[in-house]
């Protein structure tokens, strides 16, 4: 990516026509938004057969009255699901479709759809076996819609978790075996997206923008973005429980989803079947801290206690990775004399930390509880690194409304900095761009900030409705607007709504 903005740049310079150009070029493919990975709603087969009351619907009185109370829009899929569970087999269907418009900021005012499907199978293989301990998982993705963040916001941490190029993929493909008694191991081989495991914060979960899901340090950095919706990755995953308090999580993936280097990895994989071994390698490992812990005790008059998860992690990849600033020949890749190929480093790494906590429960009626969540990712080898340091903070409030036990009112913050070595890159562009070009006024990116509201309405048990509204301040750490490249991208107000239906 580096190279052939820098290779643009260069041209640019020779050939005055292209200069105005390649300065707006060079400002948003150094840090584009397409690298960006998300992060769909949770979805989660269910593990019995449920129509409304646990019957299935005889006829279409009875369908539309169980709308009220099933799970599921469809209930038992007219006996499908109760098939299916006579095997050990679940399905769960989930549709995900949004609207988001930028009020103000950006490259320009638009509104946008996109739509999310998700289809997730399972097979349980003591119920199908009389194996014990036994999980087969498969699940697909079908992306639809346009892309706001990429298109018109033009920012660092994308405005929506299930923004992605539109395809019909598949997601994972993975056997989990549990072993050891109490099921204290459990070993999952396979096409993961470890996005489901590793970095993730509960109370997240319920915010839109991408960055409460995968975090913008390793979407930013690793190759493809790693192993992240709605990219995933051959691999190896195990889950130790030495003590009721404490989990451990290892994990082993080929270095990137792509199956070639360069480009959108989307594009290069699009169907998610390329399963590319040849990408070095990316390993995680994250210890646990949960409280009450699994087996802990309650004593009567003590009230219910504040549950907390505490998390710290860190992730190696070998693959190689190119320089931000210097060239294969030790010069600038801002020159005009430079080779445009970026001088090779090997391997990347990451540090990070997650907390999620409850402050707050009230007495009388537990339900209702307030959560705080934090994250920081810190990327200490800036040479290589868009981003080196990422945050994600925020609180939740539970059933904040009487008579609405399933609603969540949240508000967040999200901030990226954009590392050093970046940084002297776009100065190098701006130094040594010729007298008079577009090109001199290349900003120096920094950091950028946004802050999300939501709110999210359990319409039904199988439908939630959810508006949004996001503000993000100093897009992509300052970049200049295609639409008007002698200004930068100003400040972005983001409407929003998204539905969420379980089939």
């Amino acid at each position: 990516m580096v190279w052939s903005c820098s290779r643009v740049g260069r041209r640019a310079r020779s050939e005055g026509a292209f200069a105005r150009l390649s300065a707006v070029f060079i400002s948003l493919c150094i840090l584009s938004p397409s690298a960006v990975i998300a992060a769909p709603p949770p979805l989660s087969a269910p593990s019995s057969a449920p129509g409304a009351d646990g019957v299935p619907p005889t006829d279409f009185n009875t369908f539309i009255g169980g709308l009220q109370r099933s799970d599921f829009l469809l209930g038992d899929l007219f006996g499908v699901r109760t098939v299916l569970s006579r095997f050990g087999a679940s399905l769960a269907v989930q549709e995900t479709s949004e609207g988001l418009g930028n009020a103000t900021g950006g490259a320009r005012r638009a509104a946008e759809y996109d739509g999310l499907t998700q289809i997730i199978g399972q097979v349980d293989t003591q119920r199908a076996f009389g194996w014990y301990g036994g999980l087969f998982n498969v699940s697909a993705l079908q992306t639809h819609g346009r892309n706001l963040s990429a298109e018109t916001l033009l920012t660092l941490q994308t405005s929506s978790g299930i923004e992605a190029d539109r395809s019909t993929r598949l997601w994972e493909l993975w056997y989990d075996q549990k072993l050891l008694p109490e099921d204290r191991l459990d070993v999952r081989i396979g096409q993961q997206s470890a996005d489901q495991e590793f970095l993730v914060t509960l109370n997240g979960a319920y915010f839109l923008n991408t960055m409460f899901g995968w975090p913008l340090v390793p979407s930013a950095d690793l190759p493809g973005g790693g192993p992240a919706y709605p990219l995933s990755a051959l691999g190896v995953r195990l889950r130790y429980r030495p003590i009721n308090p404490v989990t451990v999580l290892i994990g082993v993936f080929n270095g990137s989803p792509a199956p070639r280097p360069g480009g959108d990895a989307q594009k290069t994989n699009p169907s998610g079947v390329s399963f590319p071994t040849n990408g070095g390698t990316l390993a995680f490992i994250e210890a646990q801290y949960s409280a009450p812990a699994i087996g802990a005790m309650v004593y009567p008059g003590t009230g219910a206690p504040l549950g907390r998860t505490y998390k710290v992690g860190a992730y190696l990849d070998t693959e190689a990775v190119g320089d931000l600033r210097i060239d294969t020949a030790g010069g600038l890749l801002a020159s005009p004399s430079s080779t445009g190929i970026p001088l090779k480093r090997r391997g990347d790494y990451a540090l990070y930390a997650v907390a999620d906590q409850m402050i707050w429960r009230q007495a009388d009626y537990p339900n209702r509880s307030v959560s705080v969540f934090a994250r920081v990712v810190d990327a200490p080898l800036a040479d290589r690194n868009l981003v080196d340091f990422s945050l994600n903070a925020g609180v939740v409030y539970h059933d904040p409304m009487a008579n609405r036990p399933d609603d969540t009112l949240g508000l967040a913050i999200g901030y990226g900095h954009v590392s050093r070595q970046q940084a002297l890159y776009d100065r190098d562009v701006a130094l040594l761009a010729p007298p008079g070009s577009a090109l001199a006024l290349t900003p120096m990116q920094t950091s950028e900030t946004f802050v999300e509201a939501t709110y999210q309405y359990q319409a039904r048990p199988w439908w939630q409705v959810q508006p949004d509204l996001q503000v993000i301040i100093n897009p992509s750490g300052g970049i200049l607007n295609p639409d008007a490249p002698t200004q930068k991208v100003g400040t972005e107000v983001v409407l929003g709504m998204r539905t969420n239906i379980l089939f």
